[in-house]
Formats: structure tokens, C-alpha cells, sequence
């Protein structure tokens, strides 16, 4: 009998909750609610959603960079919230980040050799001095740098080749998971597909299992699997990369869609229903019931009144009490091309 494999990272309703003052006062604001997904060995997810709905925080919350409110984020069967100390210090070869300012992540007073190589010293004490020095070589020219930029500082580089030096600082440990949090938004345009398929590359290369955080749905829909639609820190839509472009499920995912290819033709009885106006509202007072009610043209009013649950329609999880109206409509089918 052949057995489903246990999946590489499996997050159970993951909230996280911030202390923020307002007016003088401390309130919560509640970042994350209730997330969950599961990531197999060797897939990438796509997390995309506006700016504050949640992307950043989870990925922090993964590796413990923040505190989890709640919920259990199990890796390779173990739950990261519950380790400490040197546990989570060993764990964390394993679980790389590649932050959304390459720059910004690369101290300044230390070269590239350095830099990529300083993971060795931590997790790898062992190894000599030539064989880390190897190793650092090898990773720089896996990402398209060179023994010739060892010994020169990040304000030497662009934007482009800092970042090649945080992926491979990233994966110099050859970790199992790699989250990237919005890894392309500070590049040009032309440097942004060079690295969009470098990771690509180092993906089926390494056997990395990617979350991939990004405001960019092409570049999502090139390197996911799967994708995670994200608003006001829940959950909207889950689904594989296919379905989602081709008959996303949700009137959220929809807007994004149409948002970021504007000069798709669109069906005749979708049109009303698939504009985004205004902001995301504030997390300190999130809508009742559903929070994308206030900017959704099919909301009615149990909308208003009752949370929808996350549950399957079609190809996708949706958490739409209209769900399966919306997927009676055409589908769009411009967005898969």
C-alpha cells in the first residue's frame, strides 16, 4: 500500500500578535490568524497579499524571529515553537532567510569571503580553514559570482550581486528550507527574472523546499508550486499554482489577479465583480465575519455576521461563503496564458 510521505514543514493555526500603543494605550494588533499549511519536500509556496496582511510576519514566526501567539509549526515531524536553546540553534541550519534588502542584510565591515563563509564557523566548527574557503569559492560560483569577489565589501556590489552573496550566505549550510520574503522587490526589472530563475536553478539543484513571499505574481506564478493568498492575516485561498491563475476561487485573489494583468480581456459577467478599491483596513479593528467584506462586491450580509471557514471548492480551499457562485462564473481563463 503506498503511503502519503509526511510533509517537510506543517504549520497548524499560526497566530501572531504584536503590542502596539495607540492613542497612549498598549493594544494588541493581530498580525497572523489562524493560518495553516503544509509544505512537501522539494515545493515552493507562494505567500501574496497586500502590504499588512501578514506575509513578513509569517515568515519570522517560522523561524522564530518573532513570537507565535498560538499554533505549532512542525519541521520534519518537530515543533520549531517549542525548541530552545541549542536545539533551535542546530536547527536552524537547516532554515534559511534571504531578507527583501540585500544590502541591508550584509554587514558592511566584513568581505564576501566572510561573509558567505561565517555560517561554516558556527555550524561546521570542525572544518579547516581550506576546506571552508572551498566550500565559500564553490557557493559563490554556484550563484554566479566569482574567487575574484572574495575579499571585496557589499557597498562594492549592486543590487543584483548583493543579492546573489545573501542566497548563497543562505545556502552555504545547505539547508532543507528557505524562506524568501519578498527576495525580488528591491531590483530591476531585468535583474529580477536573473535571480528569480537563480533560485529556480538552486532549487532543483539542492532539493530546497521553498516559502516564496512576494508582491509579484509573475514571478510567484514562475517559482511556486503552490500559492497562499493572504489578507488581514487570514487565509483566503490555498491551491496549486495552476488552478489558482487559471479560476482562482476567492473574489480577493481575483482582484490581485486583475490587478496585476490589467490589460486582460475581461468576461462580461465578471466584470463588475473583480475591482479592488480602497485599503486594506487597520488589524487593530479588523471588519466582523469576513475581513475582506468591506471591499468585496459579493458580500451579503452573513458576511458581516459569520467568519467563513476555509474549505474545498473546485480545485482550491476557499474561506468564501459565496464560493461556489463565484466558480460558476467563467472562468478566467486569460490569466493561465
Amino acid at each position: 500500500m503506498n503511503t502519503v510521505p509526511a510533509p517537510l514543514l506543517a504549520v497548524e493555526n499560526l497566530c501572531v500578535d504584536y503590542h502596539v500603543r495607540v492613542d497612549g494605550q498598549r493594544a494588541w494588533l493581530h498580525a497572523v490568524s489562524d493560518v495553516s499549511f503544509q509544505l512537501a519536500g522539494g515545493q515552493s509556496l507562494g505567500i501574496v497579499g497586500e502590504s499588512g496582511s501578514g506575509k513578513s510576519s509569517i515568515a519570522r514566526a517560522l523561524l522564530r524571529l518573532v513570537p507565535a501567539a498560538a499554533g505549532r509549526v512542525y519541521f520534519e515531524g518537530q515543533d520549531l515553537l517549542q525548541l530552545s536553546g541549542r536545539e533551535l540553534r542546530r536547527m536552524r541550519r537547516d532554515l534559511q532567510l534571504i531578507f527583501q534588502d540585500p544590502l541591508a542584510s550584509l554587514d558592511p565591515r566584513m568581505s564576501v569571503g566572510d561573509t558567505v563563509g561565517e555560517p561554516l564557523r558556527m555550524f561546521e566548527p570542525a572544518l579547516s580553514a581550506a576546506a571552508r574557503s572551498a566550500r565559500t569559492t564553490a557557493m559563490l560560483e554556484a550563484v554566479g559570482l566569482s574567487v575574484q569577489h572574495l575579499h571585496r565589501l557589499p557597498h562594492e556590489f549592486s543590487g543584483g550581486q548583493a543579492q546573489r552573496i545573501a542566497i548563497a550566505r543562505a545556502l552555504i549550510t545547505r539547508p532543507r528550507l528557505l524562506v524568501c520574503d519578498e527576495p525580488l522587490s528591491s531590483l530591476d526589472v531585468s535583474i529580477k527574472s536573473q535571480i528569480a530563475n537563480l533560485l529556480m536553478q538552486l532549487q532543483r539543484e539542492l532539493g530546497l523546499s521553498m516559502v516564496f513571499i512576494s508582491h509579484d505574481l509573475a514571478a510567484v506564478r514562475f517559482a511556486c508550486s503552490h500559492v497562499l493568498v493572504l489578507y488581514l492575516g487570514r487565509v483566503m485561498e490555498l491551491a496549486a499554482r495552476d488552478p489558482l491563475f487559471s479560476a482562482a476561487g476567492h473574489p480577493y485573489t481575483r482582484a490581485l489577479l486583475r490587478a496585476a494583468l490589467p490589460r486582460a480581456p475581461r468576461p462580461a459577467r465578471a466584470r463588475a465583480h473583480v475591482g479592488l478599491s480602497g485599503e486594506i483596513p487597520s488589524a487593530l479593528r479588523p471588519p466582523s465575519g469576513c475581513v475582506f467584506r468591506t471591499r468585496c462586491a459579493y458580500a451579503v450580509e452573513r458576511c458581516a455576521r459569520e467568519q467563513p471557514a476555509l474549505r474545498r471548492v473546485a480545485d482550491s480551499l476557499v474561506a468564501c461563503h459565496r464560493a461556489e457562485e463565484l466558480a460558476a462564473e467563467p472562468p478566467l481563463a486569460t490569466l493561465a496564458g
